[in-house]
């Protein structure tokens, strides 16, 4: 069985209420998109709808704007926003609404506009910056070099300053370095002195560390996937060529797999609208694929990972391989427990779009624009329904306005009209539809390009998707730190009820500090550890004795049918056989005759 037949299996397997995955042609009309994305000079980009103040209006001031920014790369690194704010990159924090005639965005610095993601470099910037200025304030951040070794200065300095970072290692270096670097004030620089790691993130650090080397040493090194996943390499290498690895679930939520080499070809040749994507979280518990460890580290700004003390067998699924084809992604979602994740891109070349955290689901996942019919994978929400929001965001700006103007009595069409004041139609419609308009009343989007050799940071709960612009290869982790444990914890202690119990004596031993704050948490929301709750655990003990019934039924069913075919092996039944030489089938048939009995006759198939 070649190729063709192992990716038709796994398609059947993924999606069998599909039948035609080529239906929409796209692999037709995604080029000229994707040449746009490629060629253009403006990569990242944003979209909001913000408040602003007229002051030509002596009623209520605050009107809504729809506000569409493209930006340069070279913007960005100069600091990507046009309100003359200072260096120190670009980013909204939390994303609060501020009155101002501006109409801009309360970020980190102040009340500015801002742009999202902030671009760093490896080679200027030390973790502790990246902690300290974005990670804890929840800043989505793409940064530059990190599979080239590019902080290998700054793990080998004693220091967290920048200033005296030299050119890294298969990194940029002299004037082809990024020019993001911060321009820090006096209070900044006091604050990035010394080291960056704490005696108790030491040892926490220590504590968890994965099967990655996330020493100083592997980290000053230039990473051995840039060399090893490529394409034609991955198709040829002796240890995962023939590895089977997840492209997909069925509708029970099995995995599908598929050998990495007859995925690759799948890769080259097919013209699927949305293509399988390799999405493998075990490659580590494969005796071959686990190779793929040692061909990446855990960059220096992720390196703490809480979740690394209840072990690797224990903890939840939290890093994936990528192979992705062109046109292939992940729809719209937000990363599990509260986590954080970072991305890395081998080789390729990936679209992204980011939503704070305070956008509505409903109006993220877009599913009231979605017609019958469509479909609703990434490709489909990159090039249909994302614009469609934009556009449904823009007319719920337009309404909005219309309806404070209809309120204060004040709009052109209908100043001095008393009918409108008193049931006109038009005015209950706008009046019914104002909480669907309101869902868009701080609509926020970001959307940018991320190519290889670069590394993007997405703080928890906001959310994104992405889409594979080209052929795709990178790894991606979720991880829990200092700066997200509380979010982590309070999702953690009631979707993983046992192992937050085993997590939270962990932290006894090895981070006193955060098991305290977890305790805190608990008291503060009236919350029950498993342990502590009867209640749970009987529903726990009745949950497995159901799935210990199931299985054994399973069981019994299975040996119940393998007997039956051993017993059919040794005593095979004699089958008539049919044959052109026969011109009757001799059956049997039950008719009445004339007196109403039960008569027998042999007939032929033709009768």
């Amino acid at each position: 069985m070649g190729w063709e037949e192992k990716a038709a299996k796994a398609k059947k397997g993924h999606r069998p209420s599909l039948k035609n995955w080529e239906r929409d042609n796209l692999a037709q009309t995604f080029p000229p998109y994707a040449d746009a994305l490629l060629n253009s000079p403006h990569p990242y980009s944003s979209f909001k709808i913000v408040t602003c103040n007229d002051d030509d209006d002596d009623n209520d001031g605050r009107r809504w704007k729809a506000v569409e920014q493209s930006l340069s790369l070279e913007h960005v690194r100069r600091g990507g926003n046009t309100n003359g704010t200072n260096g120190n990159g670009i980013g909204s924090g939390r994303m609060r609404r501020h009155n101002n005639h501006r109409g801009g965005v309360r970020g980190p610095y102040g009340n500015v506009e801002t742009m999202v993601p902030v671009v760093l470099d490896a080679c200027e910037t030390p973790p502790k910056i990246f902690h300290e200025r974005y990670e804890a304030k929840c800043i989505p951040v793409v940064i530059r070099n990190v599979p080239n070794g590019g902080n290998a200065s700054l793990n080998s300095s004693n220091n967290g300053e920048g200033s005296d970072v030299q050119s890294c290692e298969g990194g940029s270096s002299g004037n082809n370095r990024n020019e993001m670097m911060m321009e820090d004030d006096g209070e900044e620089k006091k604050e990035c002195d010394g080291h960056y790691e704490s005696t108790s993130y030491n040892k926490v650090n220590n504590s968890c560390g994965s099967n990655n080397s996330n020493n100083n040493s592997h980290n000053n090194k230039e990473w051995p996937a840039i060399h090893r996943w490529t394409l034609d390499a991955l198709s040829t290498d002796p240890q995962l060529a023939d590895r089977p690895l997840k492209c997909g679930e069925d509708d029970d939520g099995y995995t599908i797999r598929i050998k990495l080499r007859y995925f690759i070809e799948y890769l080259r040749h097919n013209r699927d609208d949305s293509p399988l994507y390799i999405f493998d979280a075990t490659f580590d518990e494969d005796k071959y694929a686990k190779r793929l460890l040692q061909d990446y580290t855990v960059p220096s700004y992720f390196n703490e990972d809480l979740l690394g003390l209840v072990g690797e067998r224990r903890r939840p699924p939290y890093r994936w391989f990528l192979v992705g084809p062109c046109r292939s992604g992940t729809t719209v979602h937000i990363d599990p427990l509260g986590t954080s994740a970072w991305n890395t891109l081998i080789h390729g070349v990936k679209r992204w779009v980011l939503f704070p955290p305070h956008v509505p689901k409903s109006v993220v996942k877009g599913r009231r624009l979605i017609l019958p019919g469509e479909d609703d994978e990434a490709i489909h929400y990159f090039t249909t329904i994302l614009p469609r929001m934009k556009r449904r965001a823009a007319a719920a700006a337009a309404a909005l306005n219309a309806d404070r103007d209809n309120k204060h009595g004040n709009h052109p069409s209908h100043r001095g009209s008393s009918s409108y004041h008193h049931g006109n139609h038009q005015h209950q419609h706008r009046n019914h539809n104002n909480n669907n308009n309101s869902d868009y009343a701080n609509f926020e989007c970001y959307e940018f390009t991320q190519y290889a050799g670069e590394t993007v940071f997405v703080p928890h709960g906001w959310w994104h998707a992405v889409l594979n612009v080209t052929h795709t290869v990178g790894i991606t982790q979720n991880y829990c730190s200092r700066r997200n444990f509380d979010e982590v914890w309070t999702q953690t202690r009631a979707g993983r009820k046992k192992m937050s119990c085993s997590w939270l004596r962990r932290l006894d031993d090895h981070a006193p500090d955060l098991a305290r704050r977890a305790r805190e948490l608990n008291q503060r929301d009236g919350f029950l550890m498993w342990e502590d709750d009867p209640v749970e655990q009987g529903k726990w003990r009745r949950k497995k004795a159901e799935k210990e019934r199931k299985r054994e039924e399973k069981r019994e069913k299975k040996m119940k049918k393998k007997e039956k075919q051993q017993q059919q092996q040794k005593h095979p039944s004699k089958k008539e056989k049919w044959g052109e030489h026969r011109t009757t089938e001799r059956r049997r048939t039950m008719e009445k005759d004339d007196d109403g009995d039960v008569v027998m006759r042999h007939v032929s198939p033709e009768s």
